[in-house]
């Protein structure tokens, strides 16, 4: 009986979602890729060269303040460090935390093609 009341759901959330702006639809579709989670990769370059790399990263959260909701400028998550560029979590190679700056940094996040 659920099969059978899934598909109308879908279509009624796909009817509501197409009379949302641009930027509802990114909300629906980045709340959907965070709950459902993601194989990210986090690339920080000096220039042209990669310098850090994590992986494994389900998400990449924008900071806001803790009494005001105001967006910060940097984002922070969890993934590991990919100490030899790899793509791989060796052995030696742990899960951290780590923080982006907007104003400093240049980096790419990805979903890894591994």
């Amino acid at each position: 009986m659920t099969s059978k009341l899934a598909l109308p759901c879908l279509v009624a959330a796909l009817s509501l979602a197409a009379g949302c702006t641009q930027e509802t639809q990114n909300q629906i579709s980045r709340s959907i890729q965070n709950w459902t989670g993601t194989n990210g990769v986090l690339e920080v370059y000096a220039g042209d060269k990669v310098v850090r790399r994590f992986i494994g990263i389900d998400k990449l959260t924008t900071a806001s303040g803790t009494g005001t909701g105001e967006v910060r400028a940097y984002r922070y998550g969890y993934g590991v460090l990919d100490e030899n560029l790899n793509f791989q979590k060796d052995p030696d190679e742990k899960k951290v935390y780590f923080e982006i700056s907007d104003y400093s940094t240049n980096y790419l996040f990805f979903e890894n093609p591994h």
